[in-house]
Parts: C-alpha cells; structure tokens; sequence
C-alpha cells in the first residue's frame, strides 16, 4: 500500500516533511515509511503486552499503525506544539486511538512509565539529547528492572558510536530496510538494542 493509502486506513493524516522548528538539537518532522513499519511489526518484537515509547512522534503514524498491526500500547512524546496538535487531532479519527497517548514534552524532560519496554526513535534529535533520553530510560529500568528494546530507524554514526559505549546497553538485533527503497542506503535498517533484567 502506499502512503497516502495506509493514513486512510488508519483514518489520519502523517504524510509530509516540516522543519520549521528545526535546529540543530531537534530535526525536522519526517514520518517514518510505512513500509518500514510494516517490516518492524513483523519482526515479533512487539505483542498486544508491550507499550512502546515513540520519541519525537510527530503526527503519531509510528504509535497509530503499531497499535493497529500489533495491539501493543503507544505513548507519543513530541516537544514541538504545533506538530503535537497535529497528533492530537489524528487521535479524534485514528482506528486504533484507544491504544495511544501523546505527551507534549522535551524528550530529555520526560520520566519514562514503568510500563514502558519498548522505545522508537527515528532521529528526531542530537545526540547530546539521546545522551539526556537514555539516561532517563536508565533510571526507569533501574527503579523497575525489566527487559527494554530501543529500535532505532535510519541510525546516524554519532547514534551508533554513542549508543556502543553504554554498558547497560547490548546490540540484540538488525532489521535491514535497504531493499524497500530503489536507492542503496547502508542507514536503511532498524537496529535493536536491548537493556536485559
């Protein structure tokens, strides 16, 4: 299905790039492909008993089509107000709505659930704020051990430096995405890094 086909579905409206609010700690609002969605929700890391913690959630298509394709709880954080009310008015209409949270919030500001176990990023800041985010994922799974999967789309080098030199952190796992798109990009995967109890 296309883009525009899968918001229909889903009865919201994702589509489009805005960096107005851009700078050089937060990027510019980009939905992540759905095709890569798709592949994510196929890889069995996510089940109706998990909540996932979709950071910089834009418009909330990651959290709106997870919830749909594999029942699992979604919490939305997005900083940017105009681009969170945007999500907000995607809840009114979005099939799997029931399942989904926003929070209008600084992602280095925000305390994790303790429900929490799962985390998307698609890059949606520096790394000097992931460095602020994982630290409060840290301190969650310190105060309530659990196992915790942080899925990173389209990783940056700077991410992938930084996120190999956190003790509590182990690669768990690579989706490759290269063959959804015409052009060869070796930054089309998920890479899966796992905190275990």
């Amino acid at each position: 299905m296309t883009e525009a086909q899968w918001d229909k579905l889903l009865h919201i409206r994702t589509t489009g790039r805005d960096d107005s609010h851009s700078d050089q700690y937060r990027y510019p609002y980009e939905p992540t492909p759905y095709s890569v969605l798709e592949r994510l929700a196929g890889a069995d890391y996510l089940t109706k008993k998990n909540t996932l913690l979709d950071y910089g959630s834009g418009k909330g298509r990651v959290s709106f089509f997870l919830a749909y394709q594999t029942g699992c709880r979604c919490i939305g954080v997005e900083a940017d107000g105009r681009i969170y009310a945007a999500g907000m008015e995607n809840a009114q209409t979005a099939v799997s709505a029931r399942k989904v949270t926003f929070e209008q919030a600084e992602a280095e500001k925000y305390a994790v659930p303790e429900a929490v176990d799962r985390c998307f990023f698609f890059n949606p800041f520096s790394v000097e704020i992931l460095q602020k985010v994982i630290a409060r994922i840290l301190a969650s799974w310190y105060e309530h051990p659990r196992e915790i999967l942080l899925f990173f789309y389209y990783p940056s080098d700077e991410y992938i430096s930084y996120l190999m030199t956190v003790p509590e952190l182990m690669f768990a796992d690579e989706i490759n995405c290269g063959d959804l798109f015409p052009k060869a990009d070796a930054r089309e995967r998920i890479m899966i890094f796992s905190m275990a109890v």
